[in-house]
Protein backbone atom coordinates (compact mmCIF):
# COMPACT_ATOMS: atom_id res chain seq x y z
CA UNK A 1 0.00 0.00 0.00
CA UNK A 2 1.46 3.16 -1.12
CA UNK A 3 2.35 5.87 1.85
CA UNK A 4 -0.52 8.46 2.26
CA UNK A 5 0.79 11.69 3.18
CA UNK A 6 -0.20 15.14 4.27
CA UNK A 7 0.06 16.38 0.73
CA UNK A 8 -3.62 15.97 -0.92
CA UNK A 9 -5.29 16.98 2.27
CA UNK A 10 -2.63 20.25 2.86
CA UNK A 11 -4.01 21.06 -0.57
CA UNK A 12 -7.74 20.97 0.38
CA UNK A 13 -6.59 23.83 3.19
CA UNK A 14 -4.86 26.65 0.69
CA UNK A 15 -6.60 25.97 -2.78
CA UNK A 16 -10.51 25.95 -2.21
CA UNK A 17 -12.08 29.44 -2.11
CA UNK A 18 -14.44 30.36 0.78
CA UNK A 19 -17.40 28.06 1.25
CA UNK A 20 -19.31 30.63 3.11
CA UNK A 21 -18.12 33.76 1.69
CA UNK A 22 -21.15 35.99 0.59
CA UNK A 23 -23.27 39.09 0.97
CA UNK A 24 -25.70 37.41 4.00
CA UNK A 25 -22.31 35.95 5.95
CA UNK A 26 -20.37 39.44 5.23
CA UNK A 27 -22.40 41.36 8.15
CA UNK A 28 -21.97 39.18 10.56
CA UNK A 29 -18.91 39.31 13.17
CA UNK A 30 -16.09 37.31 13.22
CA UNK A 31 -15.01 35.48 16.24
CA UNK A 32 -14.16 36.88 19.93
CA UNK A 33 -14.28 36.30 23.35
CA UNK A 34 -14.79 38.62 26.32
CA UNK A 35 -13.59 37.09 29.45
CA UNK A 36 -16.83 37.05 31.96
CA UNK A 37 -15.42 35.63 35.24
CA UNK A 38 -14.12 32.01 36.86
CA UNK A 39 -15.59 29.75 39.57
CA UNK A 40 -14.02 27.45 41.34
CA UNK A 41 -16.05 23.89 41.67
CA UNK A 42 -13.38 22.67 43.91
CA UNK A 43 -10.16 23.44 45.37
CA UNK A 44 -9.28 20.35 46.14
CA UNK A 45 -10.32 17.86 43.49
CA UNK A 46 -8.82 14.36 42.98
CA UNK A 47 -5.66 14.50 40.87
CA UNK A 48 -3.53 11.67 39.09
CA UNK A 49 -2.12 11.37 35.92
CA UNK A 50 -3.27 8.45 33.91
CA UNK A 51 -3.23 7.97 30.24
CA UNK A 52 -2.12 11.28 29.90
CA UNK A 53 -5.13 12.60 31.30
CA UNK A 54 -7.34 13.48 34.11
CA UNK A 55 -10.44 11.48 34.89
CA UNK A 56 -12.40 14.92 36.08
CA UNK A 57 -11.08 16.36 32.67
CA UNK A 58 -11.17 14.20 29.18
CA UNK A 59 -12.17 14.39 26.30
CA UNK A 60 -14.90 11.50 25.98
CA UNK A 61 -17.10 13.15 28.50
CA UNK A 62 -20.27 13.83 27.33
CA UNK A 63 -20.99 16.01 29.27
CA UNK A 64 -19.38 16.79 32.28
CA UNK A 65 -20.59 20.39 32.47
CA UNK A 66 -23.79 21.19 30.53
CA UNK A 67 -26.73 23.80 30.62
CA UNK A 68 -30.63 23.14 30.88
CA UNK A 69 -33.08 25.82 31.48
CA UNK A 70 -30.88 28.75 33.17
CA UNK A 71 -29.00 26.51 35.28
CA UNK A 72 -25.23 24.82 34.64
CA UNK A 73 -24.78 21.44 35.93
CA UNK A 74 -20.88 19.77 36.58
CA UNK A 75 -19.76 16.53 37.75
CA UNK A 76 -16.52 15.46 39.27
CA UNK A 77 -14.60 13.19 41.79
CA UNK A 78 -13.45 15.05 44.50
CA UNK A 79 -10.08 14.53 46.55
CA UNK A 80 -11.84 11.98 48.82
CA UNK A 81 -13.20 9.80 45.96
CA UNK A 82 -16.16 10.69 46.08
CA UNK A 83 -18.44 11.68 42.92
CA UNK A 84 -20.25 14.86 43.21
CA UNK A 85 -22.86 16.98 40.97
CA UNK A 86 -23.12 21.06 41.30
CA UNK A 87 -25.55 23.59 40.03
CA UNK A 88 -25.32 26.98 39.67
CA UNK A 89 -28.12 29.71 38.39
CA UNK A 90 -26.23 31.11 35.33
CA UNK A 91 -23.81 33.60 36.51
CA UNK A 92 -24.25 32.73 39.57
CA UNK A 93 -20.36 32.90 41.30
CA UNK A 94 -20.89 29.71 43.29
CA UNK A 95 -22.00 26.03 43.16
CA UNK A 96 -24.34 23.77 45.32
CA UNK A 97 -23.20 20.39 45.19
CA UNK A 98 -24.40 16.84 46.89
CA UNK A 99 -22.71 13.77 46.34
CA UNK A 100 -24.06 10.94 44.12
CA UNK A 101 -23.39 7.94 46.31
CA UNK A 102 -19.82 6.34 44.86
CA UNK A 103 -16.53 6.50 45.29
CA UNK A 104 -14.18 6.26 42.23
CA UNK A 105 -12.88 2.76 42.46
CA UNK A 106 -9.41 3.30 40.28
CA UNK A 107 -7.25 5.45 39.95
CA UNK A 108 -7.84 5.69 35.63
CA UNK A 109 -8.31 8.21 34.00
CA UNK A 110 -10.74 6.44 31.55
CA UNK A 111 -13.58 6.28 34.82
CA UNK A 112 -15.18 9.64 33.87
CA UNK A 113 -18.50 10.68 35.10
CA UNK A 114 -20.59 11.62 32.16
CA UNK A 115 -23.95 13.58 32.70
CA UNK A 116 -27.32 13.62 30.34
CA UNK A 117 -31.26 15.39 31.03
CA UNK A 118 -34.07 13.04 29.82
CA UNK A 119 -36.67 16.25 28.51
CA UNK A 120 -39.29 13.93 28.61
CA UNK A 121 -39.11 13.49 32.14
CA UNK A 122 -36.97 15.69 33.28
CA UNK A 123 -34.23 14.18 35.30
CA UNK A 124 -30.19 14.30 34.98
CA UNK A 125 -28.75 10.69 34.87
CA UNK A 126 -24.80 10.01 35.68
CA UNK A 127 -22.65 6.95 34.64
CA UNK A 128 -19.78 6.97 35.95
CA UNK A 129 -16.67 4.53 36.76
CA UNK A 130 -16.10 2.46 34.25
CA UNK A 131 -13.26 0.77 31.60
CA UNK A 132 -13.96 -1.97 30.23
CA UNK A 133 -15.59 -4.01 32.75
CA UNK A 134 -19.03 -2.98 34.94
CA UNK A 135 -20.47 0.90 35.23
CA UNK A 136 -22.35 2.61 38.18
CA UNK A 137 -25.45 4.78 37.17
CA UNK A 138 -27.62 7.16 38.92
CA UNK A 139 -30.85 9.02 37.74
CA UNK A 140 -32.51 11.89 39.81
CA UNK A 141 -36.33 12.17 40.57
CA UNK A 142 -38.27 13.34 37.56
CA UNK A 143 -38.99 17.21 37.34
CA UNK A 144 -35.56 18.12 39.20
CA UNK A 145 -34.39 19.27 35.66
CA UNK A 146 -37.38 21.55 34.87
CA UNK A 147 -38.07 23.36 37.76
CA UNK A 148 -34.45 23.82 39.27
CA UNK A 149 -35.27 27.37 41.00
CA UNK A 150 -38.68 25.50 42.56
CA UNK A 151 -36.33 22.48 44.09
CA UNK A 152 -34.09 22.06 46.95
CA UNK A 153 -30.58 20.81 45.40
CA UNK A 154 -30.10 17.21 47.71
CA UNK A 155 -29.04 14.11 47.72
CA UNK A 156 -32.24 12.74 48.21
CA UNK A 157 -33.32 13.83 44.83
CA UNK A 158 -31.19 11.63 43.55
CA UNK A 159 -32.02 7.41 43.23
CA UNK A 160 -29.43 4.90 44.59
CA UNK A 161 -26.64 3.79 42.60
CA UNK A 162 -26.89 1.04 40.29
CA UNK A 163 -24.93 -1.31 38.44
CA UNK A 164 -27.30 -1.40 35.42
CA UNK A 165 -29.60 0.90 33.57
CA UNK A 166 -32.83 0.15 35.50
CA UNK A 167 -32.16 -3.17 35.20
CA UNK A 168 -30.62 -3.51 31.48
CA UNK A 169 -27.23 -4.52 31.84
CA UNK A 170 -25.52 -3.81 28.30
CA UNK A 171 -22.49 -5.31 28.40
CA UNK A 172 -19.63 -6.50 31.10
CA UNK A 173 -16.82 -4.20 29.17
CA UNK A 174 -18.06 -0.85 29.25
CA UNK A 175 -16.50 2.11 28.43
CA UNK A 176 -16.85 5.28 26.99
CA UNK A 177 -20.20 6.64 27.90
CA UNK A 178 -21.74 9.55 26.46
CA UNK A 179 -25.23 10.95 26.59
CA UNK A 180 -27.58 12.55 23.71
CA UNK A 181 -30.86 13.95 23.36
CA UNK A 182 -33.12 13.05 20.59
CA UNK A 183 -34.94 15.78 18.74
CA UNK A 184 -38.37 14.17 20.88
CA UNK A 185 -36.51 14.60 23.97
CA UNK A 186 -35.58 10.68 24.49
CA UNK A 187 -32.32 10.16 26.01
CA UNK A 188 -29.75 8.29 23.87
CA UNK A 189 -26.64 6.21 25.43
CA UNK A 190 -23.19 5.82 23.24
CA UNK A 191 -20.47 3.50 24.29
CA UNK A 192 -17.58 1.00 23.07
CA UNK A 193 -18.24 -2.76 23.93
CA UNK A 194 -15.18 -4.76 24.36
CA UNK A 195 -11.67 -3.19 24.53
CA UNK A 196 -9.21 -1.14 22.72
CA UNK A 197 -8.43 -2.53 19.57
CA UNK A 198 -11.41 -4.69 19.45
CA UNK A 199 -14.33 -2.75 20.14
CA UNK A 200 -17.97 -2.18 19.21
CA UNK A 201 -19.72 1.52 19.23
CA UNK A 202 -23.45 0.24 20.88
CA UNK A 203 -26.68 2.48 21.48
CA UNK A 204 -29.11 2.49 24.37
CA UNK A 205 -32.05 4.87 24.78
CA UNK A 206 -34.68 6.17 27.39
CA UNK A 207 -37.99 6.95 26.20
CA UNK A 208 -38.96 8.32 29.85
CA UNK A 209 -40.02 5.30 31.68
CA UNK A 210 -37.17 2.16 30.45
CA UNK A 211 -34.05 1.80 28.58
CA UNK A 212 -34.05 0.14 25.42
CA UNK A 213 -30.92 -1.66 23.94
CA UNK A 214 -31.10 -0.75 20.43
CA UNK A 215 -27.26 -2.74 20.21
CA UNK A 216 -23.87 -2.43 18.21
CA UNK A 217 -23.59 -0.15 15.17
CA UNK A 218 -19.59 -0.42 14.29
CA UNK A 219 -17.74 -3.54 13.53
CA UNK A 220 -14.21 -4.82 15.07
CA UNK A 221 -13.38 -7.30 12.48
CA UNK A 222 -12.45 -7.26 8.69
CA UNK A 223 -8.32 -6.82 7.31
CA UNK A 224 -7.30 -3.29 7.22
CA UNK A 225 -3.54 -3.13 5.11
CA UNK A 226 -1.02 -0.55 5.59
CA UNK A 227 2.47 -0.67 3.68
CA UNK A 228 4.11 -2.42 7.16
CA UNK A 229 1.50 -5.10 7.58
CA UNK A 230 -2.26 -5.65 8.32
CA UNK A 231 -4.51 -6.41 11.35
CA UNK A 232 -7.84 -7.94 11.13
CA UNK A 233 -9.12 -6.56 14.32
CA UNK A 234 -10.16 -2.81 15.38
CA UNK A 235 -12.06 -0.58 17.59
CA UNK A 236 -13.88 2.67 16.05
CA UNK A 237 -13.00 5.26 18.41
CA UNK A 238 -15.77 8.40 18.07
CA UNK A 239 -15.05 12.56 18.00
CA UNK A 240 -18.69 12.91 18.72
CA UNK A 241 -22.27 11.76 18.20
CA UNK A 242 -24.24 14.79 17.76
CA UNK A 243 -27.68 15.63 16.69
CA UNK A 244 -28.37 19.17 14.39
CA UNK A 245 -31.27 21.28 14.21
CA UNK A 246 -32.78 18.96 11.58
CA UNK A 247 -32.35 16.27 13.39
CA UNK A 248 -29.36 14.38 11.91
CA UNK A 249 -26.96 12.28 13.89
CA UNK A 250 -23.25 13.00 13.00
CA UNK A 251 -19.93 11.07 13.91
CA UNK A 252 -16.19 11.39 12.73
CA UNK A 253 -14.64 8.96 14.08
CA UNK A 254 -11.06 6.95 13.48
CA UNK A 255 -10.08 3.85 13.61
CA UNK A 256 -7.34 2.06 16.19
CA UNK A 257 -5.66 -1.28 14.95
CA UNK A 258 -4.91 -4.01 17.23
CA UNK A 259 -2.13 -5.53 15.47
CA UNK A 260 1.14 -3.00 16.10
CA UNK A 261 2.39 -4.34 12.85
CA UNK A 262 0.57 -1.79 10.70
CA UNK A 263 3.21 0.86 12.08
CA UNK A 264 6.39 1.84 11.52
CA UNK A 265 7.15 1.54 15.33
CA UNK A 266 5.67 0.44 18.13
CA UNK A 267 5.73 3.65 19.97
CA UNK A 268 3.16 4.97 18.12
CA UNK A 269 -0.62 5.02 17.65
CA UNK A 270 -2.18 2.29 15.45
CA UNK A 271 -5.25 5.13 14.62
CA UNK A 272 -5.76 5.92 10.78
CA UNK A 273 -7.86 7.58 8.85
CA UNK A 274 -10.57 10.01 9.60
CA UNK A 275 -13.98 8.69 8.87
CA UNK A 276 -17.51 9.99 9.22
CA UNK A 277 -21.12 8.61 8.70
CA UNK A 278 -24.28 10.14 10.13
CA UNK A 279 -28.35 8.81 10.75
CA UNK A 280 -31.45 9.92 9.80
CA UNK A 281 -33.23 7.34 11.76
CA UNK A 282 -32.43 8.15 15.22
CA UNK A 283 -29.13 5.97 14.71
CA UNK A 284 -31.12 3.12 13.65
CA UNK A 285 -28.96 2.67 9.96
CA UNK A 286 -25.79 4.68 9.21
CA UNK A 287 -24.75 6.19 5.74
CA UNK A 288 -21.38 7.43 4.40
CA UNK A 289 -21.36 10.53 3.01
CA UNK A 290 -22.52 9.86 -0.33
CA UNK A 291 -25.71 8.64 1.32
CA UNK A 292 -25.05 4.94 1.04
CA UNK A 293 -26.47 2.86 3.91
CA UNK A 294 -22.69 1.16 5.35
CA UNK A 295 -24.28 -0.33 8.64
CA UNK A 296 -27.64 -0.76 10.72
CA UNK A 297 -27.35 -0.96 14.28
CA UNK A 298 -28.47 -4.37 16.33
CA UNK A 299 -27.92 -6.23 13.11
CA UNK A 300 -25.07 -8.03 11.14
CA UNK A 301 -24.58 -5.24 8.89
CA UNK A 302 -22.63 -2.91 11.22
CA UNK A 303 -20.01 -0.22 9.84
CA UNK A 304 -16.79 -1.85 9.03
CA UNK A 305 -13.40 -0.45 8.25
CA UNK A 306 -13.79 -2.44 4.54
CA UNK A 307 -16.98 -0.35 4.15
CA UNK A 308 -16.52 1.89 0.92
CA UNK A 309 -16.87 5.74 1.06
CA UNK A 310 -16.08 6.60 5.32
CA UNK A 311 -12.88 8.22 4.98
CA UNK A 312 -12.77 11.86 4.40
CA UNK A 313 -9.34 12.24 5.77
CA UNK A 314 -6.81 9.84 4.66
CA UNK A 315 -3.81 9.30 7.12
CA UNK A 316 -2.12 5.98 7.54
CA UNK A 317 -0.75 5.08 11.29
CA UNK A 318 2.39 6.50 10.96
CA UNK A 319 1.82 10.15 12.83
CA UNK A 320 0.03 9.67 15.87
CA UNK A 321 -3.69 10.44 14.47
CA UNK A 322 -5.51 11.15 17.90
CA UNK A 323 -8.58 9.65 18.84
CA UNK A 324 -11.91 11.27 20.57
CA UNK A 325 -10.88 14.77 19.29
CA UNK A 326 -13.89 16.93 18.77
CA UNK A 327 -17.02 17.82 16.44
CA UNK A 328 -19.85 20.12 16.05
CA UNK A 329 -22.57 20.78 13.61
CA UNK A 330 -22.82 24.66 11.97
CA UNK A 331 -26.22 26.59 11.07
CA UNK A 332 -26.71 24.86 8.12
CA UNK A 333 -26.41 20.89 9.83
CA UNK A 334 -22.93 20.97 8.03
CA UNK A 335 -20.58 18.96 10.13
CA UNK A 336 -17.10 20.04 11.19
CA UNK A 337 -14.24 18.34 13.45
CA UNK A 338 -10.98 18.81 15.12
CA UNK A 339 -8.54 16.00 14.68
CA UNK A 340 -4.48 16.15 15.39
CA UNK A 341 -1.79 14.54 14.11
CA UNK A 342 2.06 14.63 13.44
CA UNK A 343 2.10 16.24 9.77
CA UNK A 344 4.31 14.50 7.57
CA UNK A 345 6.36 17.61 7.77
CA UNK A 346 8.04 16.76 10.71
CA UNK A 347 8.59 13.52 9.50
CA UNK A 348 7.31 10.04 8.33
CA UNK A 349 7.41 8.27 11.44
CA UNK A 350 6.28 8.72 14.61
CA UNK A 351 8.12 6.87 17.74
CA UNK A 352 7.16 7.88 20.89
CA UNK A 353 3.55 9.14 20.34
CA UNK A 354 3.62 11.28 23.95
CA UNK A 355 6.53 12.84 23.13
CA UNK A 356 6.16 13.37 19.15
CA UNK A 357 2.63 14.80 19.84
CA UNK A 358 3.87 17.36 22.38
CA UNK A 359 7.08 18.29 20.14
CA UNK A 360 5.19 18.66 16.50
CA UNK A 361 1.65 17.71 17.25
CA UNK A 362 -0.71 20.51 15.06
CA UNK A 363 -4.53 20.38 15.83
CA UNK A 364 -6.57 20.66 12.34
CA UNK A 365 -10.14 21.61 11.47
CA UNK A 366 -12.13 19.14 9.12
CA UNK A 367 -15.84 20.54 7.79
CA UNK A 368 -17.64 20.15 5.18
CA UNK A 369 -18.17 23.09 3.15
CA UNK A 370 -21.46 24.34 1.37
CA UNK A 371 -20.43 22.58 -2.00
CA UNK A 372 -20.32 19.13 -0.77
CA UNK A 373 -16.90 19.14 -0.53
CA UNK A 374 -14.79 18.02 2.65
CA UNK A 375 -11.96 21.15 3.66
CA UNK A 376 -8.65 20.97 5.77
CA UNK A 377 -6.71 23.38 7.60
CA UNK A 378 -4.23 23.80 10.21
CA UNK A 379 -4.22 25.76 13.09
CA UNK A 380 -1.21 27.33 13.24
CA UNK A 381 -0.51 26.78 17.03
CA UNK A 382 1.57 24.08 18.30
CA UNK A 383 0.37 21.27 20.73
CA UNK A 384 2.90 21.25 22.60
CA UNK A 385 0.93 18.50 24.58
CA UNK A 386 -0.19 14.99 23.56
CA UNK A 387 -3.84 15.87 24.47
CA UNK A 388 -6.94 16.89 22.44
CA UNK A 389 -8.31 19.67 21.36
CA UNK A 390 -11.86 21.01 21.71
CA UNK A 391 -14.42 22.89 19.10
CA UNK A 392 -17.04 24.79 19.42
CA UNK A 393 -19.14 27.08 17.29
CA UNK A 394 -21.05 30.30 17.65
CA UNK A 395 -24.25 31.81 16.41
CA UNK A 396 -22.28 32.90 13.22
CA UNK A 397 -21.06 29.71 12.58
CA UNK A 398 -17.43 30.87 13.70
CA UNK A 399 -15.06 28.37 14.79
CA UNK A 400 -13.58 27.92 18.12
CA UNK A 401 -10.73 25.54 18.88
CA UNK A 402 -10.05 25.19 22.74
CA UNK A 403 -6.39 23.46 22.59
CA UNK A 404 -4.88 21.80 25.72
CA UNK A 405 -3.64 24.25 28.69
CA UNK A 406 -7.08 26.22 27.59
CA UNK A 407 -5.83 28.44 24.51
CA UNK A 408 -8.46 29.50 22.90
CA UNK A 409 -7.82 29.70 18.58
CA UNK A 410 -10.73 31.08 16.16
CA UNK A 411 -11.46 31.20 12.60
CA UNK A 412 -14.06 32.86 10.89
CA UNK A 413 -16.77 31.94 8.82
CA UNK A 414 -16.55 34.69 6.41
CA UNK A 415 -13.21 33.34 5.31
CA UNK A 416 -14.32 29.96 5.18
CA UNK A 417 -12.86 29.49 8.27
CA UNK A 418 -9.39 29.84 6.95
CA UNK A 419 -8.13 32.87 9.08
CA UNK A 420 -7.34 31.00 12.59
CA UNK A 421 -5.46 33.44 15.22
CA UNK A 422 -5.14 33.23 18.87
CA UNK A 423 -7.66 34.90 21.40
CA UNK A 424 -6.86 33.68 24.51
CA UNK A 425 -3.49 32.43 25.36
CA UNK A 426 -4.39 30.48 28.80
CA UNK A 427 -2.41 32.95 30.98
CA UNK A 428 -3.17 32.77 34.29
CA UNK A 429 -5.30 29.55 34.34
CA UNK A 430 -2.15 27.34 35.01
CA UNK A 431 -4.49 24.13 33.23
CA UNK A 432 -2.68 20.98 33.35
CA UNK A 433 -3.61 20.13 29.52
CA UNK A 434 -7.20 19.26 28.54
CA UNK A 435 -10.14 20.83 28.81
CA UNK A 436 -13.65 20.59 28.76
CA UNK A 437 -16.55 22.46 27.16
CA UNK A 438 -20.31 22.76 27.48
CA UNK A 439 -21.25 22.41 24.35
CA UNK A 440 -24.76 22.93 25.34
CA UNK A 441 -24.98 26.64 26.98
CA UNK A 442 -23.76 28.20 23.66
CA UNK A 443 -26.85 28.38 21.67
CA UNK A 444 -28.79 29.39 25.07
CA UNK A 445 -27.38 32.59 25.83
CA UNK A 446 -23.85 32.81 23.51
CA UNK A 447 -21.38 31.57 26.84
CA UNK A 448 -18.36 29.74 26.33
CA UNK A 449 -17.86 27.62 29.09
CA UNK A 450 -14.28 26.05 29.78
CA UNK A 451 -13.30 23.34 32.27
CA UNK A 452 -10.26 22.79 33.49
CA UNK A 453 -8.25 21.68 36.76
CA UNK A 454 -4.86 23.15 37.73
CA UNK A 455 -1.60 21.72 37.34
CA UNK A 456 -0.28 19.60 39.89
CA UNK A 457 2.16 17.08 40.75
CA UNK A 458 1.66 13.41 42.42
CA UNK A 459 -1.47 12.94 43.58
CA UNK A 460 -1.99 15.93 45.00
CA UNK A 461 -5.39 17.49 44.43
CA UNK A 462 -5.83 20.84 42.83
CA UNK A 463 -8.81 22.93 42.04
CA UNK A 464 -11.41 22.53 39.45
CA UNK A 465 -12.75 25.69 37.75
CA UNK A 466 -14.92 26.78 34.95
CA UNK A 467 -14.03 30.01 33.22
CA UNK A 468 -16.95 32.04 31.02
CA UNK A 469 -16.05 33.79 27.71
CA UNK A 470 -18.41 35.88 26.28
CA UNK A 471 -19.30 35.25 22.01
CA UNK A 472 -20.20 37.66 20.11
CA UNK A 473 -24.17 38.49 20.59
Amino acid sequence: MERRTLLATALLGTAAAPALAGTARAAAPGPSVTRAGTTTLDSRAIFFVSYDGLVNNNSFQKNALLTHKGYQYAAWYTADRNAVVGRRALGASTWSTVKAGHTLRYDDSHNVISMGVSKTDGRLHLHMDSHSDGFTYVKSVAGLMDNPAGLTWTASRFGAPRSTLDGLALTSQFTYPQFVSTPEGRLQLSYRAGVSGNGRNALAEYDGTSWTALGEWSASTGTYTSEHGSSTVRNMYLHGIDYDRDGRLHSFFTWREQNNAVMCNSGGLTNHDTGYVYSDDRGRTWRNDAGTVVGATGTSNTVAVTDGGLVVDALNPDHSLMNQESQATDSAGRPHAIISYVPGRFGQCTTNYVADRTANGRAFHVRKTATGTWRKTEIPLALNSSQRTRLVLDKYDNAYAILPFGRIAAASAASGHTDWTTLFDGAGLDAFGEVLVDETRIAQDGVLSVLYQVRSSGTTPSALRVIDFGLPA
